[in-house]
């Protein structure tokens, strides 16, 4: 059986888990009602030995009676089986891989606000895996998060999910084990309203991705491996590194191509050619877009050569739903010929706001309201910094479909990131003066590859303490040379950096910049917070934030 490289081997900790993220583009600045689970080969709620005392369990009372006042109404089961499968990316591009049924991405889950969950996961992998459900608000010992919600998922064993859902929007589930996010093991979560405010006519659930598992035998375990190494004389910054960034960016450009085309032309091997990513910048991310240099990037599982394809009719009114599930890369899309209006972010709603591109971080979600044209349109996803896209197509008449290489003028028209965005009225986050602040300082870089928070790599008993009750800030500051996405489990903040910041799960904070996010604790557990690109987290950026009992 195949050896995967996780943080357990790489840092030498005892306990590992994997990242996800939170990502909204911030300016730059100095148990009744659900009980537990049951489950085989799985593991009970209870979560890590020896765990600090003090604080609530995952599958406490305290928790427990959250989840009895949610009083979660019909149930909605769903089976699903993780599984390795062969991808079919479009193009005569087949790779080997893991996805959820044999789909990429997996066939989404929808439910209504106030429903029960009740999914099964059935783990058919070489290892262990878990299912983090990405932005909701739900009981804390199905968060996902093995060795601290609950133990890992054997491999040939199940486990059952329960909770109620409790908020309506756009959000997806993947593991929370390793670098598996960055294979197929990854869907979207569709939460509808049942007073749905808006009026469209139909909707379009679109997923983005950045793709290396399997393509000259890579694996998302290899490119962590490559990555570990970190860098001598190049590429990206560290600790400060700002000389190196500054150097590598005054190259030309057929220098950094050069340098790609080498490492390129390795062989293959058995853990497939460099992916280290040389020369990605982007003005909307701080300067440094990315770490690694990914061969595909995909719209719903498809390659820009064999793109999926929405049809509609001309005038009709389409809600897009728009998931970030990359691994390394935010994406700027746009819908060639047409305007789109922001009206969710995170799956809560926010002022109307009008833009020709958005600007997604991993892990961020818009939706968006177009008015269709007449013809054949490309939705462009341009991979930041990357100079590469993905390619969807909007038909609605006749007409060629567009190439691979298109890039619409919308792209470099008005592009929206979340700091221009203010929170709906009926969501936004009530004055309160804070009860709590925590500071956290990002630390690391690319030279030896040793992201963390306060220097700390991460250890599943780590604690930020927070009571019930508490209005609570988190101040997080980047003096690294490369933007995060940072990402908190369980709740919702509100972006304090902006009068009537919108509610979100997921945030980016720039190089040299602050992050400020205010939320309740209303929802008592234990709960990550950790860096959105997967490398990062499983490198060491994560943290836990804790409730006192």
């Amino acid at each position: 059986m195949t050896t995967h490289i996780t943080r357990r081997s790489i840092l030498g900790a005892s306990l590992a888990v994997a990242g996800t993220g939170v990502l909204a583009a911030c300016s730059s600045d100095g148990g009744s009602g659900g009980g537990h689970a049951g489950h085989t080969g799985g593991g009970s709620g209870g979560g890590a030995k020896a765990r600090p005392a003090g604080f609530v369990a995952p599958d406490g009372k305290e928790v427990q009676d959250a989840e009895a006042k949610r009083r979660g109404g019909p149930e909605r089961k769903v089976k699903l089986t993780a599984t390795p499968a062969t991808l079919d990316l479009g193009g005569g591009l087949a790779v080997k891989s893991w996805a959820y049924d044999g789909r990429l991405p997996g066939q989404e889950v929808r439910v209504t606000a106030g429903d029960t969950l009740a999914l099964t996961l059935a783990n058919n992998l070489p290892e262990t895996t878990s299912l983090h459900w990405h932005g909701l608000a739900l009981r804390n010992d199905m968060d996902g998060v093995p060795d601290l919600t609950q133990k890992p998922v054997k491999a040939g064993g199940t486990f059952e999910y329960r909770f109620a859902v409790p908020h309506p929007g756009t959000y997806w589930f993947h593991p929370h084990s390793g670098v598996q996010q960055d294979r197929g093991l990854y869907a979207p979560l569709i939460v509808e309203d049942p007073k749905e405010p808006l009026k469209y006519d139909k909707e379009w659930v679109i997923v983005l991705d950045d793709w290396v598992d399997g393509v000259d035998g890579s694996t998302p375990d290899a490119v962590l491996k490559e990555l570990s190494k970190g860098m001598s004389g190049g590429g990206h910054a560290g600790h400060g590194g700002m000389n190196t960034m500054s150097a590598q960016r005054t190259a030309s450009k057929k220098a950094v191509q050069a340098v790609q085309a080498v490492k390129s032309a390795e062989s293959p091997g058995p853990q497939g050619p460099s992916r280290m990513m040389m020369g990605a910048k982007s003005d909307l991310l701080g300067g440094d877009a990315g770490d690694v240099a990914y061969p595909h990037y995909l719209v719903n599982g498809r390659t820009p050569q064999d793109p999926a394809t929405f049809a509609a009719k001309p005038g009709e009114r389409i809600r897009l739903r728009i998931v970030n599930a990359g691994g390394d890369t935010a994406f700027r899309i746009a819908l060639g010929g047409h305007e789109l209006t922001v009206t969710h972010t995170d799956g809560f709603p926010v002022q109307h706001a009008k833009t020709d591109a958005v600007l997604l971080g991993m892990g961020e979600r818009y939706d968006v309201l177009v008015t269709a044209g007449d013809g054949v349109f490309p939705l462009v996803a341009l991979a930041e910094g990357k100079d590469a896209t993905a390619l969807a197509v909007l038909r609605t008449g006749s007409g060629a479909a567009p190439t691979a290489a298109v890039r619409p003028a919308e792209l470099t028209k008005r592009v929206l990131t979340a700091d221009k965005l203010r929170a709906d009225a009926s969501v936004a986050l009530p004055a309160r003066k804070p009860d709590r602040e925590i500071k956290i300082k990002l630390s690391g870089g690319m030279a030896k590859y040793d992201w963390a928070f306060d220097g700390k790599p991460y250890s599943p008993d780590q604690r930020h303490e927070v009571r019930a009750g508490e209005r609570v800030r988190l101040v997080f500051s980047n003096p690294t040379g490369m933007w995060h996405p940072l990402h908190l489990h369980g709740h919702t903040f509100g972006l304090a950096n902006v009068a009537n910041g919108p509610r979100k799960d997921t945030a980016v904070i720039l190089p040299n910049g602050t992050l400020t996010a205010d939320f309740d604790a209303d929802n008592p557990g234990l709960w990550m917070i950790h860096c959105h690109n997967v490398y990062h987290a499983e490198a060491g950026m994560m943290t836990v934030l804790g409730y006192l009992k």
